[in-house]
């Protein structure tokens, strides 16, 4: 039995380094990659970012797909993945910590008026503008998961007065937890921010359309590091047009890489980073190898997928 580490990514880990930081902890394991695939039928695992659909057509004896990651849609929703791999996903704490901080660092960049002080300093003025108090400010986290929570806990720290919005009903210290489809319009009416965290679901697909976005707190920024489905571009676009919500900061989008012809690149109220806001994996890799081992002996597996819900 063997592991093959492709990320089907380019400009980020590549699958030498992941395999030789995965080989360091477990030097007893089978570990391959494209470059060094060796005999097809012997590989029974592939850790993967994006699924390379050909590769996995050649590997006759491929039992399970290990995503380099939490969002699993493009795996579940293949076509051409057999009913009888199985898939997992990532629960670590590095990506969690980081997407928590991404969200941080731009509503603090909205709260602090960054852009104005920068643009200010380019025109040499010496212009204040007070930056909005942090503990009348409401912020509202959309999906109350592992990286949701996460979120939501920081923010409370800091002292923001935090909300939170899952299709089930959640409890967290010092959040004031809503659940179900019709708290969402309640929430989005309330908060200055909101940080969509959310799988792709065929609920969630879609959901902020011009309908939901006209809910939000007009002049309120909307932050999405979940999945890019999650929003209609061309109803994002009108709605910022009308100042509901007034900006928008975007690691997802609907198509990766964003194509350059898209008017989001150009609106003046959007803001875009390359789905970058979870980088590191940490101590994930520790997971790959458990799930490796787990697969061999025939045990339960960690954070296994229920393929017919999405996650």
């Amino acid at each position: 039995m063997a592991l093959l580490i492709e990320t089907g990514m380019t400009g980020w880990i590549s699958n030498e380094d992941l395999a030789r930081d995965i080989g360091k902890s477990a030097p007893d394991l089978d570990l391959r990659t494209p470059e060094n695939l060796g005999n097809p039928a012997e590989i029974t695992m592939m850790a993967v970012a994006n699924l390379n659909t050909d590769r996995m057509r050649g590997l006759p004896n491929l039992k399970l797909i290990q995503k380099l990651g939490a969002g699993v849609e493009t795996i579940v929703h293949n076509p051409a993945l057999p009913d009888h791999i199985r898939v997992t996903r990532l629960k670590p704490d590095a990506p969690a910590q980081g997407i928590a901080e991404w969200f941080l660092a731009y509503i603090l960049r909205h709260q602090r008026h960054m852009a104005f002080h920068q643009a200010a300093q380019s025109r040499s003025e010496w212009v204040s503008k007070a930056p909005v108090y942090s503990p009348d400010t409401v912020v509202g986290v959309l999906g109350l998961g592992h990286i949701g929570s996460r979120t939501a806990t920081m923010l409370n720290m800091i002292g923001f007065q935090v909300m939170g919005w899952s299709r089930s009903l959640k409890q967290i210290q010092g959040v004031t937890c809503l659940h179900g489809a019709d708290a969402l319009p309640q929430l989005l009416s309330q908060c200055d921010h909101i940080c969509a965290i959310l799988p792709s679901t065929p609920d969630t697909t879609g959901l902020f359309d011009a309908r939901m976005l006209a809910q939000m707190k007009p002049g309120s920024q909307l932050l999405n590091a979940g999945r890019g489905d999650l929003i209609d571009e061309a109803a994002l676009i009108a709605a910022l047009d009308q100042g509901t919500p007034g900006h928008a900061v975007l690691d997802v989008t609907s198509k990766e890489p964003l194509p350059a012809d898209s008017p989001l690149w150009q609106h003046p109220s959007v803001t875009i980073t390359p789905h970058v806001s979870g980088w590191f994996l940490g101590d994930a890799l520790t997971d790959v190898i458990e799930n490796f081992r787990r697969l061999t002996a025939g045990t339960d597996l960690l954070h296994e997928v229920d393929r017919a819900r999405g996650y």
